[in-house]
């Protein structure tokens, strides 16, 4: 794995407890990520309160999005989400970048602290959550300064006339009457809002004590109501027999209702298809007899015009005869058609 050797030096000499190999992320070893994540969070800073609950998937989610948000936050170091939840050889990469700065700001200091005890080491931290905190605070200070400033201006601007009236006020001789009245005066409004407060005390008991006897009272309807329910749910009606039996007949008439809708919507629909079939079989008929009446009178139109071209000639009997014959002719077709239309 590409400097994985810098990332294990890198932890012996932050102090990291147990000893990392590189077949520890040949595989996806979430739970070492996580480990090596969380002690780097503590010894960055030990006041953090991340949580390590790593077992289901999103706790597993939830703790390295804040680990990445703290680093980003505290720290401004970026890292990919995506490479550190994959646990393998590119989270190292992820874990390096945390390690480098650690590392580098314990060189800075000075290297024998690589050398002092891990309970001096774990003392190495930054306290910028401290100098964040004093800044919020120094904000908060300076809006409050302008505020109150504006306000001392206003005041200040008011001195000058408040002046002639205080001077007034200290130079001119204190009556003993006057203070007295206005002594008597406090004192009688003072006295007067103590009788308000026991009137008002005196009505909250007599308050209070109807409330309880409006409870009391609605406790026992409660009960009695509750009994007659009870009594109500014990009893069976007298009629309930009968209206079972008829609530079962009711089921049964229901049931053969509709097995006789559905038998009379079927055969409406069968009559419905027969009288259209009987419609097509009349409208078909009817075309026929048209057509054949059509052809007899063409026919006959054609038997009339060879007839009168065959007379120039023929003999006056031959004619007559032939005439006879034609018209005993003409005289079948027609008996013969009026037969069929007649069928």
């Amino acid at each position: 794995l590409p400097h994985f050797s810098d990332f294990t030096e890198m932890m012996r000499a932050l102090g990291y407890p147990r000893i990392i190999s590189m077949e520890n992320f040949h595989t996806p070893n979430f739970m070492l990520v996580s480990e090596v994540l969380l002690w780097l969070v503590k010894r960055y800073e030990p006041q953090s309160d991340i949580p390590g609950d790593v077992e289901t998937e999103q706790d597993r989610v939830f703790f390295i999005k804040a680990v990445a948000q703290f680093m980003a936050t505290k720290a401004h170091i970026r890292l990919n989400t995506k490479k550190l939840y994959q646990a393998d050889g590119y989270a190292v990469k992820e874990l390096l970048k945390v390690t480098s700065v650690l590392y580098g700001a314990m060189n800075t200091q000075g290297g024998e602290r690589a050398d002092l005890p891990e309970e001096d080491s774990t003392k190495f931290k930054f306290d910028l959550g401290s100098k964040i905190a004093d800044l919020k605070a120094a904000r908060q200070l300076a809006s409050e300064i302008t505020s109150k400033g504006a306000v001392l201006y206003d005041l200040l601007g008011k001195e000058v006339e408040l002046r002639e009236a205080r001077t007034e006020s200290i130079a001119r001789p204190l009556e003993i009457n006057e203070a007295e009245k206005v002594m008597k005066i406090a004192i009688s409004s003072v006295l007067e809002e103590v009788q308000k407060t026991k009137d008002m005390l005196n009505n909250v008991a007599l308050d209070e004590a109807n409330l309880e006897a409006k409870i009391e009272k609605r406790k026992l309807e409660l009960e009695r109501s509750q009994k007659r329910l009870q009594t109500l749910q014990s009893v069976r009606p007298a009629f309930m027999d009968e209206y079972e039996k008829i609530e079962k007949q009711l089921e049964k008439q229901y049931s053969t209702y509709l097995e006789k809708f559905r038998n009379l919507t079927y055969l409406e629909q069968l009559l419905q298809d027969q009288r259209r079939t009987e419609q097509e079989m009349f409208e078909e008929a009817a075309s026929m007899l048209r057509l054949i009446q059509n052809r007899l009178k063409e026919e006959e139109q054609h038997l009339l015009k060879s007839g009168s071209n065959d007379d120039s000639d023929i003999e006056i009997q031959e004619d007559e005869g032939s005439d006879s014959e034609r018209d005993l002719q003409i005289t079948r077709r027609r008996i013969s058609t009026e037969a069929l239309l007649q069928g």
